[in-house]
C-alpha cells in the first residue's frame, strides 16, 4: 500500500471590503495551478464579455429559489434584487478530483459554509492598520462618505467573527500575502486529519518496514 492523493481540500478566504481579497484570490490563482476558483451561481443578467460558468453559472429566479429548497447551495445570499450562492455540486466534483478548491466569499457565507463543511480551511484577511483599510476604500472615489462610513462599520462587524476561521493573514503586500496563503494550504495537505483511514494504518504496521 501507498499513500495516494486524497480529495482537495475546501479554502475559504474572506475579509472586510477593501482588504484586497480579489486581488490576492487572483495572484494566488496565477502564479499556482493547482488551486480551482469555485464559480458562483447568481440570478443577475449576464454582462458583456461575460461566459456562462466562468465569471458565473446563471439561473433564472424560479431555478435559483427551487435549489434552495433542494439544499444545493453551500452558502447563498440575497444581494440587492439578485440572489448569489455556491452550488454544492459544483464544489464536490472539484474535491473529488483531487484539487483544491477556493472559495472567496463575504463572512455571512463563510459561516454558512463552516456549518455544512467544518473540514474546510477558513481564512481572515486583515488590512495592515485601519488607516490603510480607510485609504483603499476611499481610493477607489466610487463611494460617497456615507458610503465609505457604512463600508468601515460593516468592516468592523465582519472582523468581529475572524476568532472563528482557523487563520489570519496581513495583505501589507500582496507576493507576501500569497505566500502566506500557499504555505498554509500546503500545510493543511500534509494534517493527519486529510489521510484515509487505510493510509493511517499504513503507518501502523508494526511489520512494516521504511
Amino acid at each position: 500500500m501507498s499513500l495516494q492523493k486524497n480529495k482537495g481540500n475546501l479554502i475559504i478566504i474572506s475579509g472586510p471590503s477593501g482588504v484586497g481579497k480579489g486581488t490576492v484570490c487572483r495572484a494566488l490563482l496565477e502564479k499556482y495551478d493547482d488551486l480551482v476558483l469555485s464559480t458562483s451561481a447568481t440570478t443577475r443578467k449576464a454582462r458583456s464579455g461575460e461566459k456562462e460558468g466562468r465569471e458565473y453559472f446563471f439561473y433564472t429566479r424560479e431555478k435559483f429559489l427551487e435549489l434552495i429548497k433542494k439544499k444545493a447551495f453551500l452558502e447563498w445570499a440575497k444581494v440587492f434584487d439578485n440572489y448569489y450562492g455556491t452550488p454544492l455540486v459544483y464544489v464536490q466534483k472539484i474535491l473529488q478530483q483531487g484539487q483544491d478548491c477556493l472559495l472567496e466569499i463575504d463572512v455571512q457565507g463563510a459561516l454558512q459554509v463552516k456549518a455544512k463543511w467544518p473540514t474546510g480551511v477558513f481564512i481572515f484577511l486583515v488590512p495592515p492598520s485601519h488607516e490603510e483599510l480607510v485609504r483603499r476604500i476611499t481610493s477607489r472615489g466610487t463611494e460617497n462618505e456615507a458610503e465609505v462610513q457604512k463600508r468601515l462599520k460593516q468592516a468592523e462587524v465582519e472582523i468581529g467573527h475572524l476568532q472563528e476561521y482557523d487563520y489570519v493573514v496581513v495583505n501589507d503586500f500582496v507576493e507576501e500575502a500569497v505566500e502566506k496563503l500557499r504555505a498554509i494550504i500546503v500545510a493543511e495537505r500534509c494534517r493527519t486529519i486529510r489521510l484515509e483511514w487505510s493510509e493511517r494504518k499504513l503507518f501502523l504496521n508494526k511489520e512494516r518496514r521504511f
